[in-house]
Protein backbone atom coordinates (compact mmCIF):
# COMPACT_ATOMS: atom_id res chain seq x y z
CA UNK A 1 0.00 0.00 0.00
CA UNK A 2 1.70 3.43 -0.76
CA UNK A 3 2.62 5.50 1.78
CA UNK A 4 0.25 8.79 2.78
CA UNK A 5 -3.08 7.34 1.44
CA UNK A 6 -2.33 7.70 -1.96
CA UNK A 7 -4.03 5.31 -3.32
CA UNK A 8 -7.33 7.17 -2.41
CA UNK A 9 -6.07 10.13 -3.52
CA UNK A 10 -5.20 8.45 -6.69
CA UNK A 11 -9.14 7.29 -6.35
CA UNK A 12 -10.12 10.92 -5.58
CA UNK A 13 -8.62 12.87 -8.93
CA UNK A 14 -9.49 9.57 -11.53
CA UNK A 15 -13.42 10.05 -10.25
CA UNK A 16 -13.50 13.78 -10.62
CA UNK A 17 -11.01 13.90 -13.53
CA UNK A 18 -13.71 15.81 -15.34
CA UNK A 19 -14.79 18.37 -13.00
CA UNK A 20 -11.05 18.81 -11.93
CA UNK A 21 -9.69 19.71 -15.47
CA UNK A 22 -12.89 22.21 -16.32
CA UNK A 23 -11.87 23.96 -12.81
CA UNK A 24 -7.96 23.89 -12.81
CA UNK A 25 -7.93 25.23 -16.42
CA UNK A 26 -10.45 27.99 -15.63
CA UNK A 27 -7.72 28.99 -12.95
CA UNK A 28 -4.90 28.76 -15.16
CA UNK A 29 -6.62 30.74 -17.47
CA UNK A 30 -7.47 33.69 -15.29
CA UNK A 31 -3.38 33.44 -13.85
CA UNK A 32 -2.42 33.63 -17.88
CA UNK A 33 -5.41 36.37 -18.86
CA UNK A 34 -2.65 38.29 -20.16
CA UNK A 35 -0.72 36.35 -21.58
CA UNK A 36 -2.94 34.65 -24.12
CA UNK A 37 -0.36 35.42 -27.00
CA UNK A 38 1.81 32.50 -25.81
CA UNK A 39 -0.38 29.95 -24.67
CA UNK A 40 -4.66 29.13 -26.31
CA UNK A 41 -6.84 27.10 -24.38
CA UNK A 42 -7.00 24.16 -26.48
CA UNK A 43 -2.92 24.06 -25.85
CA UNK A 44 -3.25 24.44 -21.91
CA UNK A 45 -6.23 22.13 -22.08
CA UNK A 46 -3.97 19.24 -23.60
CA UNK A 47 -1.13 20.07 -21.16
CA UNK A 48 -3.68 19.40 -17.96
CA UNK A 49 -5.69 16.43 -18.89
CA UNK A 50 -1.97 14.65 -19.89
CA UNK A 51 -0.38 16.05 -15.98
CA UNK A 52 -3.50 14.85 -14.49
CA UNK A 53 -2.94 11.27 -16.27
CA UNK A 54 0.56 11.19 -15.47
CA UNK A 55 -0.42 11.97 -11.87
CA UNK A 56 -2.89 9.17 -11.43
CA UNK A 57 -0.65 6.73 -13.06
CA UNK A 58 1.92 7.63 -10.43
CA UNK A 59 0.04 6.99 -7.60
CA UNK A 60 -0.88 3.67 -9.12
CA UNK A 61 2.49 3.00 -10.26
CA UNK A 62 3.17 2.97 -6.07
CA UNK A 63 4.28 6.43 -6.27
CA UNK A 64 4.45 7.63 -2.51
CA UNK A 65 4.15 11.81 -1.73
CA UNK A 66 8.22 11.93 -2.57
CA UNK A 67 8.16 12.82 -6.30
CA UNK A 68 11.62 12.33 -6.89
CA UNK A 69 11.09 8.46 -7.01
CA UNK A 70 10.96 6.61 -9.63
CA UNK A 71 6.99 6.35 -10.19
CA UNK A 72 7.26 10.06 -10.82
CA UNK A 73 9.35 10.45 -14.02
CA UNK A 74 6.77 10.53 -16.60
CA UNK A 75 5.16 13.31 -14.52
CA UNK A 76 8.87 14.97 -14.20
CA UNK A 77 9.89 14.30 -17.84
CA UNK A 78 6.41 15.71 -18.80
CA UNK A 79 6.78 19.29 -16.52
CA UNK A 80 10.12 19.51 -17.63
CA UNK A 81 9.18 19.50 -21.28
CA UNK A 82 6.80 22.35 -20.38
CA UNK A 83 9.15 24.53 -18.01
CA UNK A 84 11.27 24.44 -21.20
CA UNK A 85 9.03 25.47 -23.66
CA UNK A 86 7.82 28.12 -21.29
CA UNK A 87 11.15 29.30 -20.58
CA UNK A 88 11.60 29.39 -24.32
CA UNK A 89 8.25 31.55 -24.99
CA UNK A 90 8.93 34.14 -22.38
CA UNK A 91 6.73 32.91 -19.75
CA UNK A 92 7.92 33.86 -15.82
CA UNK A 93 9.08 31.50 -13.11
CA UNK A 94 5.84 31.91 -11.13
CA UNK A 95 3.24 31.75 -14.28
CA UNK A 96 5.11 28.48 -15.06
CA UNK A 97 4.70 27.07 -11.54
CA UNK A 98 1.29 28.37 -11.54
CA UNK A 99 0.38 25.29 -13.52
CA UNK A 100 1.15 23.15 -10.95
CA UNK A 101 0.31 25.51 -7.67
CA UNK A 102 -3.18 26.13 -9.15
CA UNK A 103 -4.54 22.33 -8.66
CA UNK A 104 -4.08 22.95 -5.25
CA UNK A 105 -7.65 24.42 -4.99
CA UNK A 106 -10.03 22.40 -6.81
CA UNK A 107 -8.26 19.38 -5.16
CA UNK A 108 -8.77 20.00 -1.89
CA UNK A 109 -12.52 21.06 -2.53
CA UNK A 110 -13.00 17.54 -3.76
CA UNK A 111 -10.93 16.01 -1.06
CA UNK A 112 -13.01 17.91 1.50
CA UNK A 113 -16.36 16.38 -0.41
CA UNK A 114 -14.91 12.80 -0.62
CA UNK A 115 -13.09 11.94 2.73
CA UNK A 116 -15.70 12.06 5.74
CA UNK A 117 -13.24 11.86 8.26
CA UNK A 118 -10.69 14.18 9.79
CA UNK A 119 -7.81 11.48 10.49
CA UNK A 120 -8.35 11.07 6.32
CA UNK A 121 -8.60 14.19 5.43
CA UNK A 122 -5.66 15.59 6.95
CA UNK A 123 -3.84 12.35 5.95
CA UNK A 124 -5.29 13.35 2.08
CA UNK A 125 -4.22 17.37 2.19
CA UNK A 126 -1.29 16.63 3.34
CA UNK A 127 -0.59 13.98 0.36
CA UNK A 128 -1.55 16.47 -1.76
CA UNK A 129 0.35 18.93 -0.81
CA UNK A 130 3.77 17.35 -0.26
CA UNK A 131 2.98 15.87 -4.10
CA UNK A 132 1.97 19.61 -5.55
CA UNK A 133 4.66 21.54 -3.65
CA UNK A 134 7.36 19.16 -4.59
CA UNK A 135 6.22 18.89 -8.55
CA UNK A 136 5.60 22.98 -8.22
CA UNK A 137 9.70 23.45 -7.35
CA UNK A 138 10.30 20.93 -9.96
CA UNK A 139 8.58 22.58 -12.13
CA UNK A 140 10.57 26.15 -10.78
CA UNK A 141 14.08 24.59 -11.00
CA UNK A 142 14.03 23.45 -14.37
CA UNK A 143 12.65 26.53 -16.18
CA UNK A 144 15.16 28.25 -14.14
CA UNK A 145 17.76 26.31 -15.99
CA UNK A 146 16.48 26.35 -19.36
CA UNK A 147 16.08 29.89 -18.98
CA UNK A 148 19.76 30.32 -17.93
CA UNK A 149 20.59 28.27 -21.11
CA UNK A 150 18.25 30.61 -23.26
CA UNK A 151 19.91 33.61 -21.65
CA UNK A 152 23.61 31.69 -21.91
CA UNK A 153 22.79 31.46 -25.61
CA UNK A 154 21.67 34.83 -26.45
CA UNK A 155 24.80 36.02 -24.69
CA UNK A 156 27.04 33.64 -27.02
CA UNK A 157 25.19 34.92 -30.19
CA UNK A 158 25.33 38.72 -29.32
CA UNK A 159 28.98 38.04 -28.62
CA UNK A 160 29.53 37.33 -31.80
CA UNK A 161 27.28 39.62 -33.68
CA UNK A 162 29.58 42.24 -31.75
CA UNK A 163 32.94 41.26 -32.86
CA UNK A 164 32.24 41.71 -36.59
CA UNK A 165 35.24 41.00 -39.21
CA UNK A 166 35.01 43.62 -42.31
CA UNK A 167 37.41 43.84 -45.48
CA UNK A 168 38.35 47.26 -45.56
CA UNK A 169 40.30 46.07 -48.85
CA UNK A 170 41.71 43.41 -50.57
CA UNK A 171 44.86 42.11 -47.85
CA UNK A 172 43.22 44.35 -45.46
CA UNK A 173 40.72 43.31 -42.66
CA UNK A 174 38.77 45.47 -39.60
CA UNK A 175 37.69 44.49 -36.53
CA UNK A 176 35.87 47.45 -34.57
CA UNK A 177 35.38 46.31 -30.65
CA UNK A 178 32.83 47.94 -28.88
CA UNK A 179 31.90 47.17 -25.01
CA UNK A 180 34.42 45.30 -22.49
CA UNK A 181 36.54 43.24 -23.30
CA UNK A 182 36.85 39.90 -20.78
CA UNK A 183 38.22 36.68 -21.43
CA UNK A 184 35.17 35.00 -22.94
CA UNK A 185 35.02 37.85 -25.91
CA UNK A 186 38.58 37.97 -26.14
CA UNK A 187 38.60 33.92 -27.04
CA UNK A 188 35.02 34.57 -29.92
CA UNK A 189 36.91 37.74 -31.50
CA UNK A 190 40.21 35.82 -31.57
CA UNK A 191 38.24 32.88 -33.57
CA UNK A 192 36.10 35.04 -35.83
CA UNK A 193 39.36 37.09 -36.73
CA UNK A 194 42.07 34.37 -37.24
CA UNK A 195 38.85 32.62 -39.38
CA UNK A 196 38.25 35.53 -41.65
CA UNK A 197 42.56 35.77 -42.17
CA UNK A 198 42.16 32.19 -43.12
CA UNK A 199 39.74 32.61 -45.64
CA UNK A 200 40.70 35.24 -46.78
CA UNK A 201 44.16 35.49 -46.89
CA UNK A 202 44.59 38.92 -45.69
CA UNK A 203 48.03 40.61 -44.56
CA UNK A 204 46.82 42.88 -41.86
CA UNK A 205 44.31 43.01 -39.21
CA UNK A 206 43.53 46.55 -38.09
CA UNK A 207 42.08 46.15 -34.41
CA UNK A 208 39.34 49.48 -33.50
CA UNK A 209 39.09 49.97 -30.05
CA UNK A 210 37.51 53.32 -29.97
CA UNK A 211 34.12 51.59 -28.60
CA UNK A 212 35.86 50.44 -25.64
CA UNK A 213 35.45 52.42 -22.69
CA UNK A 214 38.57 51.65 -20.61
CA UNK A 215 41.74 49.88 -20.93
CA UNK A 216 42.97 48.35 -17.84
CA UNK A 217 46.38 45.94 -17.56
CA UNK A 218 43.85 42.47 -18.47
CA UNK A 219 42.05 44.53 -21.77
CA UNK A 220 45.71 45.21 -23.19
CA UNK A 221 46.71 41.67 -22.10
CA UNK A 222 44.27 40.42 -24.17
CA UNK A 223 45.12 42.84 -27.17
CA UNK A 224 48.20 41.69 -27.18
CA UNK A 225 47.19 37.76 -27.14
CA UNK A 226 45.07 38.54 -30.37
CA UNK A 227 47.90 40.55 -31.96
CA UNK A 228 50.23 37.35 -31.17
CA UNK A 229 47.58 34.71 -32.53
CA UNK A 230 47.07 37.01 -35.69
CA UNK A 231 51.33 36.95 -35.96
CA UNK A 232 51.08 33.28 -36.21
CA UNK A 233 48.24 33.23 -39.31
CA UNK A 234 50.76 35.38 -40.97
CA UNK A 235 48.76 38.55 -40.81
CA UNK A 236 50.40 41.57 -38.93
CA UNK A 237 47.65 43.24 -36.45
CA UNK A 238 47.73 47.33 -36.08
CA UNK A 239 45.89 48.97 -32.75
CA UNK A 240 43.82 52.21 -33.62
CA UNK A 241 41.81 53.82 -31.32
CA UNK A 242 44.16 54.99 -28.98
CA UNK A 243 42.22 57.97 -27.55
CA UNK A 244 44.57 60.46 -24.97
CA UNK A 245 43.20 58.62 -22.01
CA UNK A 246 43.57 55.44 -22.97
CA UNK A 247 47.80 56.22 -24.03
CA UNK A 248 48.01 57.82 -20.51
CA UNK A 249 46.51 54.63 -19.25
CA UNK A 250 48.56 52.34 -21.10
CA UNK A 251 51.73 54.08 -19.96
CA UNK A 252 50.53 54.10 -16.00
CA UNK A 253 49.91 50.40 -16.39
CA UNK A 254 53.28 49.97 -17.58
CA UNK A 255 51.90 47.76 -20.68
CA UNK A 256 54.56 47.24 -23.39
CA UNK A 257 52.69 48.03 -26.96
CA UNK A 258 55.93 48.73 -28.33
CA UNK A 259 55.90 45.69 -30.87
CA UNK A 260 52.49 47.04 -31.99
CA UNK A 261 51.67 49.84 -34.42
CA UNK A 262 48.99 52.29 -33.07
CA UNK A 263 47.12 55.14 -34.47
CA UNK A 264 44.53 57.46 -32.93
CA UNK A 265 41.82 56.59 -35.51
CA UNK A 266 41.01 54.08 -37.87
CA UNK A 267 41.75 55.94 -40.61
CA UNK A 268 44.91 56.66 -39.93
CA UNK A 269 45.65 53.05 -39.19
CA UNK A 270 44.13 52.04 -42.87
CA UNK A 271 46.55 54.53 -44.44
CA UNK A 272 49.59 52.45 -42.65
CA UNK A 273 48.21 49.01 -43.63
CA UNK A 274 47.90 50.79 -47.65
CA UNK A 275 51.48 51.85 -47.55
CA UNK A 276 52.50 48.40 -46.06
CA UNK A 277 50.92 46.73 -49.28
CA UNK A 278 52.53 49.29 -51.45
CA UNK A 279 48.73 50.61 -52.59
CA UNK A 280 47.17 54.42 -52.34
CA UNK A 281 44.37 56.12 -52.77
CA UNK A 282 44.19 58.98 -55.10
CA UNK A 283 40.95 61.00 -56.61
CA UNK A 284 39.84 60.88 -60.09
CA UNK A 285 41.16 64.16 -60.80
CA UNK A 286 44.57 63.74 -59.40
CA UNK A 287 44.71 60.25 -61.35
CA UNK A 288 44.00 62.61 -64.98
CA UNK A 289 46.95 64.85 -64.00
CA UNK A 290 49.39 61.91 -63.73
CA UNK A 291 52.03 61.97 -66.77
CA UNK A 292 51.38 59.38 -69.61
CA UNK A 293 54.58 57.59 -70.70
CA UNK A 294 54.22 56.72 -74.36
CA UNK A 295 56.85 54.02 -76.56
CA UNK A 296 58.03 56.52 -79.30
CA UNK A 297 56.48 56.85 -82.24
CA UNK A 298 53.24 56.06 -80.89
CA UNK A 299 50.32 58.07 -79.86
CA UNK A 300 49.30 58.83 -75.98
CA UNK A 301 46.33 56.79 -74.81
CA UNK A 302 44.05 59.39 -73.52
CA UNK A 303 42.85 58.67 -69.56
CA UNK A 304 39.37 57.69 -69.67
CA UNK A 305 38.87 60.98 -67.69
CA UNK A 306 39.88 63.36 -70.59
CA UNK A 307 38.29 61.25 -72.92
Amino acid sequence: MPQTGTMLLAEIVKSHESELLGEWVQLQLKSVATRRDLINEAELQRQSRDFLNGFVHAMHAGGTADVMTPAWTNVREMLARLSQMRAQQGFSPSETATFVFSLKEPLFTHIRRDVTTAEGLASETWAATRILDGLGLFTTEVFQRSREEVISRQQQEMLELSTPVVTLWNGILALPLIGTLDSARTQVVMENLLQRVVDTGSLIAILDITGVPTVDTLVAQHLLKTVAAARLMGADCIISGIRPQIAQTIVHLGVDLTTVVTKATLADAFAVALKRLNLSIVSRAEAGKAPKISAPGTVPTPHPAEA
